[in-house]
């Protein structure tokens, strides 16, 4: 997929935002949802989505989503900081294919980090789901 084109409804983030897939929740306000990458780069992974905003990229989302969706993304990097005490944290954010981007709604990757420690596979080995439940539960605890 390109850097342009139209916003496929059937896309997984869209599905999980509209109850049809599960997802492990870590926080949720009214416009932004934070929930655990099931395919995680690094213990603790969070993918970060605006609710309302139907941009596949960060070329299409409306300047007030911006926002409200870059602050959700430092307030859950603190409470990944404060629960998992890593030596770093990666943010990134994919756009079109050609860069990396494999879900097309636009979203953004916490990635907690630790020295030596490889980054794992974008899209790698999923996960085992009750440890996913125990990361969410312990950084939705320090959700300020």
């Amino acid at each position: 997929m390109s850097l342009t084109g139209e916003y496929d409804d059937s896309n997984v983030f869209a599905k999980i935002l509209r109850g049809e897939m599960p997802a492990v929740k870590v926080w949720e306000s009214d416009d932004v949802l934070a929930f655990m990458d099931v395919f995680p780069q690094s213990r603790g992974h969070v993918l970060v989505v605006h609710k309302h905003s139907r941009a596949r990229n960060i070329l299409e989302i409306e300047p007030d989503n911006l926002r409200e969706l870059m602050a959700a993304v430092q307030k859950v990097s603190h409470a990944v900081n404060e629960a998992l005490v890593p030596d770093g944290i990666t943010l990134m954010q994919f756009n079109g294919e050609a860069g990396g981007q494999t879900v097309f709604h636009l979203h953004v990757h916490v990635i907690p980090r630790w020295d030596g420690q490889p980054l794992g596979r974008h899209g790698g080995g999923m996960a085992d789901m009750e440890e996913l439940k125990a990361l969410a539960k312990a950084i939705s605890e320090q959700i300020r």
